[in-house]
């Protein structure tokens, strides 16, 4: 139980809470504390312990729901306090043939199950499976590392201020005070997810627009996502959707080419002539998902994500079959763009996709 509790925090830190290892000894120590056995008390132990302020408990309860199953338990009375001797190990190791056994049982089947769901491929999940996949990436919330930006902010230590030395020397009639000093301010860089909607990614499509859809929410000024098949859609507009699947509808109705062919050579030449020459993959992390089967020419496919490594502060590339066992990229399209990569990751699960929050997350 105590594994799995851990389990949970670990899913609420991806979704974006401060939870610390303080805030984490502070839940053991409630659910110690009340002789918490049942999902409810869980609920409520971690709740009143983990969440610091009112923005955090929507995102808590949809993190409740995905990892544990089931619904947000409502109120209740307050729970008795157990002994005060009663030890982590003995509250979640009850005697074969107490009533606690089938409690304990359903909490830790949950978990494992979210557990293993986490590594399952999204091309091979049932309904239900899809369902609590698609509500663990709306918790997702990739965002790119800060870079220093062109303006300044006082600061104690750093270069010399000198327009603030000024005018704090006037205000003492000229004399000479404590040198001021600023350092550059920070901001993430930009993010841009070219997700490819053909055929053959039909099964990955769904999940990884619903990324797409968690890193507009994070930073909705600095992340655009466009959609490559056989031309080239942008669906930023569409992803600002607050609810998951009123953006998901917005965007499959703007995209015309929805499980259609392959054209990524005019589809990324599109891209950098109109976006991204222009300033949109400037110095930004580029996330391009693709599993490359290209129908042209791959050499033409080479010559724009050359241009396109050449713009972006980092490329990175997800294909969904890398995390195949015995996958090899044999395609020529892929083959043809391996050398132009900084980065090159799968895309097939969960723990995938939480593979490349991080990996964005340190470009």
């Amino acid at each position: 139980m105590t594994a799995a509790l851990v389990g949970f925090v670990r899913i609420l830190r991806h979704a974006g809470l401060d939870v610390g290892t303080e805030r984490t000894q502070a839940m053991l120590a409630a659910v110690d504390a009340l002789g918490v056995t049942a999902p409810r008390g869980a609920y409520w132990a971690g709740r009143l312990t983990l969440c610091g302020e009112p923005d955090d408990l929507p995102l808590y309860d949809a993190a409740f729901v995905a990892y544990f199953g089931g619904r947000v338990p409502g109120r209740q009375p307050p729970l008795p306090m157990a002994p005060r001797d009663q030890r982590p190990a003995a509250l979640f190791s009850t005697p074969p043939g107490s009533g606690t056994d089938a409690v304990d049982s359903v909490v830790g089947l949950a978990a494992s199950g979210a557990e293993v769901l986490r590594h399952r491929d999204v091309g091979a999940l049932s309904t239900a499976e899809r369902d609590e996949v698609r509500r663990l990436v709306a918790l997702l919330a990739p965002g790119t590392a800060p870079r220093p930006s062109r303006r300044y902010r006082p600061a104690r230590s750093g270069v010399p201020d000198r327009p603030r030395t000024v005018r704090r020397m006037l205000r003492r009639a000229g004399e000479a005070s404590t040198l001021a000093r600023r350092v550059r301010r920070t901001r993430p860089r930009r993010l841009v997810l070219l997700l490819d909607v053909s055929g053959s990614m039909a099964p990955y499509a769904d999940a990884l627009l619903r990324f797409g859809h968690a890193g507009v929410r994070r930073y909705p000024t600095l992340t655009e996502v466009f959609t490559l098949g056989t031309r080239l859609t942008r669906v930023t507009r569409a992803l600002r959707h607050r609810d998951p699947d009123t953006a998901l509808r917005e965007a499959g109705a703007a995209i015309p080419d929805w499980h259609g062919g392959t054209r990524l050579a005019e589809s990324l030449k599109a891209f950098l002539d109109r976006w991204g020459q222009r300033g949109t993959a400037r110095g930004a992390v580029v996330v391009l998902c693709s599993d490359g089967w290209e129908r042209g020419d791959p050499a033409a496919l080479a010559q724009q994500v050359a241009r396109l490594s050449r713009l972006a502060y980092r490329l990175v590339w997800v294909n969904p079959h890398r995390g195949k066992p015995g996958y090899a990229p044999l395609a020529a399209g892929m083959a043809a763009v391996l050398p132009y990569l900084d980065d090159f990751v799968a895309g097939h699960s969960l723990a995938a996709l939480e593979e490349l929050v991080r990996v964005i997350g340190h470009a």
